[in-house]
């Protein structure tokens, strides 16, 4: 959860960037993201040597960004769409 919610209030963020910000290594926190792209929640994307994670647009990652927003963790739908169109 707080991986997803990382991933939706920063738009994308790479293997290191998420782990420092939880206070996990880096194998840690690429199995979790690993788990979430093999259930096409997260996508990735390489520059270089260095994989930046977001959110897909599947009907899964959806009904996870609008729970999320029901429990008041992140900014609404619009917000985000609109950050992510940039």
């Amino acid at each position: 959860m707080k991986i997803l919610k990382l991933l939706f209030q920063f738009g994308q963020l790479n293997t290191s960037g998420i782990a420092q910000r939880l206070g996990t290594n880096y194998g840690i926190t690429m199995r979790h993201l690993s788990l979430l792209e093999k259930e096409g929640v997260v996508t990735h994307r390489l520059s270089g040597k260095t994989r930046f994670f977001r959110f897909t647009n599947t009907l899964k990652a959806r009904a996870i960004m609008k729970l999320l927003e029901e429990w008041g963790v992140i900014p609404t739908i619009g917000e985000t769409v609109l950050r992510l169109r940039i």
